[in-house]
C-alpha cells in the first residue's frame, strides 16, 4: 500500500497551520513525522486520519485519490490513527475497549462479549502483553493505556499505522516491547508514521523523516544521512544548545525538610531538603514512588508517618489548597488527566489557580487575572489562538505551558514541576528550562521529578535517586551522570 498527501493546505480561521505540505509512505517503511509543538503534525494526521477536512489538497491511496468524511472513513481504507489523546472509555473492561464502533455480535443481536475477550486474549499473547481482558482500562497507568491502543490497531488489520508519540508514557521494556512490536510490523508489509520527540528513537527506528516548522515542510530524506543536532537545527530553525545548564551554588536557606516521610507501598522513610535557588532533580525508573511521594506532601494523597518542614517551621498540609497557601506549587506528570480541564478555554486553565489570589469578598478582578496570564503568554511563548479557545484546540507542548502558567502566576516559594518537559519538542524544552533558571534566579527552590537522566543531568544542581520508594543515593558533580544515575536506579549502590 502507498499513500500520498498533496499540497495540503489548512488554516483555522487567520492562523494557517499547514502550507502546500506534500509527503508519501509506502508499505514496510518507517517515516518519522518531526518538529515542534504547533508545527502541524497532528493536524496533518488527522486530515490523514478522516478527522478534519484539509482546505485544499488531496490523499492519494495505490494512485487512486480517496475523501475522507470522518475517521471510519480512514479505517476502511486500512489507515489506523494512534491518537496523542488516548481514545478509550475507563468503565469498561479492556476487551470491550477493543472492539469500540465495532462491536461482536451473536446470532441474538447482543453483544458476544466472549468472543471478544477470547480475541483480545489472542492478541495480546500475539504481542507478549501480560495484561487481563477483563481488567477495567480505569485501572490502568498511562502506560497500559498506550499498549492497549496499541493493541487495538494491530488487531484492525491496518496496512498504514500512525502513532502519535507512542512511546511518551512507557517503561524501557514496554518501549522495547513497541519498537520490536514495529519491527515486525514492519516485515509484514506495514507502512507507519512515527510522531515523536525523541530524537534519539527516531534514529534508532525510522527509516526516513520529514521535518515541518510553522507548518511548512523543511527538510526530508533519509534516516541514514542526518544525525539528531542535524534534526533539532530543522525543527527550531537555529542551533539548539546541549550545554549542562547548572552552576556552583553555595549554601542556600532552607525552604523544605522531609523528614521520615512513608506510607506503605509507595515510599519509605524518605528525608531531605531542598534550598532557595537550588534545582533539585528526584529521579528513577517507572514505580520508583517519586510522584506518589511529592502528591503526598502537596496534600493531593495522604501520607502515614513523616514531618514536613518549610523554612524552617513543621507544618501540616492538609488539601493542596493549604500547600498553594503555603506557598508550594505543583505540576503534575500527566498532563492530559491532571493538568488541564478540557472543558474549560485556555484563559480559565491558565488562570485557575490564581482566583483565590485575585478575589476580594470572592468578586475576582478579572482585569488583573488578564494582565497577569497575558504576561506569561509572553514569557512562555505560548502558541495559540484567542485566549477564549478551547484547550484542546493546542498542541500538547502549548497545554504543558499553559499549566505551568497557572502556578507561575501564583508566585509559589517552592515549586514542584513532575516532568515538566514530558512530549514536549526540544525548543520548547529550551524555553521551560530557561523559565526554571529565572526562577532559580528571583530565590525560589525548584524541584525536578523527571525519568530522564539527561534532563536531570542538564538541569539539575544535584539529585536524589530513588529505587522501590527509597532514596537510594544523591549524586552531584561528576558524579551525576547516566552511568552512575542508572546504577542508583536499579538498586546499586556508590562505591
Amino acid at each position: 500500500m502507498k499513500i500520498e498527501m498533496r499540497n495540503i493546505y489548512k488554516s483555522f480561521g487567520d492562523n494557517e497551520v499547514l502550507k502546500d505540505v506534500s509527503f508519501h509512505l509506502e508499505g514496510g517503511e518507517i517515516l518519522a513525522l518531526i518538529g515542534e509543538n504547533g508545527a502541524g503534525k497532528s493536524t496533518l494526521m488527522n486530515i490523514l486520519g478522516g478527522v478534519l477536512p484539509a482546505d485544499s489538497g488531496s490523499i492519494v491511496i495505490d494512485g487512486r485519490e480517496v475523501f475522507f468524511h470522518k475517521p471510519a472513513d480512514s479505517l476502511e481504507s486500512g489507515i489506523a490513527f494512534i491518537h496523542q489523546e488516548l481514545n478509550l472509555i475507563n468503565d469498561l473492561p479492556i476487551y470491550e475497549n477493543m472492539f469500540l464502533g465495532r462491536e461482536l455480535k451473536n446470532r441474538y443481536n447482543l453483544l458476544d462479549l466472549t468472543t471478544m475477550e477470547k480475541e483480545t486474549q489472542e492478541v495480546f499473547d500475539r504481542m507478549n502483553i501480560e495484561l487481563n481482558p477483563r481488567t477495567m482500562v480505569g485501572s490502568l497507568d498511562a502506560s497500559y493505556k498506550q499498549i492497549v491502543e496499541i493493541a487495538r490497531a494491530i488487531m484492525m488489520n491496518a496496512s498504514i499505522i500512525i502513532m502519535d508519540e507512542p512511546t511518551t508514557s512507557l517503561t524501557e521494556t514496554e518501549i522495547t516491547r513497541v519498537f520490536s512490536m514495529m519491527k515486525t510490523l514492519k516485515e509484514h508489509d506495514v507502512g507507519i508514521i512515527f510522531i515523536s520527540h525523541k530524537l534519539g528513537e527516531v534514529m534508532s527506528f525510522c527509516d526516513r523523516y520529514m521535518v515541518l516548522r510553522d507548518g511548512a515542510l523543511v527538510g526530508e530524506g533519509q534516516i541514514s544521512m542526518v544525525n539528531t543536532d542535524a534534526l533539532a537545527r530543522l525543527m527550531v530553525g537555529h542551533e539548539v544548545r546541549t550545554e549542562a545548564l547548572q552552576r556552583n551554588i553555595e549554601k542556600r536557606e532552607e525552604v523544605l525538610r522531609i523528614e521520615n516521610f512513608s506510607r506503605p507501598h509507595a515510599f519509605q522513610n524518605v528525608s531531605f531538603t531542598a534550598h532557595k535557588g537550588e534545582i533539585l532533580g528526584i529521579t528513577g525508573l517507572l514505580g520508583d514512588g517519586r510522584s506518589e511521594l511529592f502528591l503526598s506532601i502537596f496534600g493531593a494523597d495522604d501520607y502515614e508517618e513523616g514531618e514536613i518542614y518549610l523554612n524552617g517551621n513543621k507544618v501540616k498540609i492538609h488539601s493542596t489548597y493549604d500547600a498553594m497557601k503555603k506557598g508550594i506549587g505543583y505540576l503534575p506528570r500527566n498532563r492530559k488527566e491532571n493538568g488541564i480541564l478540557k472543558d474549560m478555554d485556555i484563559f480559565d486553565n491558565g488562570s485557575i489557580v490564581t482566583w483565590p489570589i485575585f478575589a476580594r469578598r470572592g468578586i475576582i478582578d478579572f482585569r488583573r487575572q488578564d494582565e497577569e496570564f497575558r504576561k506569561q503568554v509572553d514569557r512562555l511563548r505560548i502558541k495559540m489562538g484567542r485566549m477564549q479557545d478551547s484547550i484542546n484546540s493546542l498542541s500538547g507542548g502549548n497545554q504543558q505551558k499553559v499549566v505551568l502558567s497557572k502556578w507561575l502566576t501564583a508566585n509559589p516559594k517552592l515549586l514542584v514541576l513532575d516532568n515538566p518537559t514530558q512530549g514536549v519538542d526540544v525548543g520548547a524544552k529550551e524555553d521551560i528550562y530557561d523559565i526554571i533558571m529565572d526562577l532559580i534566579d528571583d530565590d525560589i527552590a525548584v524541584i525536578v521529578l523527571s525519568s530522564e537522566a539527561q534532563e536531570i543531568i542538564r538541569v539539575c544542581d544535584r539529585a536524589l535517586v530513588m529505587y522501590h520508594g527509597r532514596i537510594q543515593g544523591e549524586v552531584s558533580g561528576d558524579e551525576m551522570n547516566e552511568h552512575t544515575i542508572m546504577k542508583l536506579a536499579t538498586g546499586g549502590t556508590l562505591s
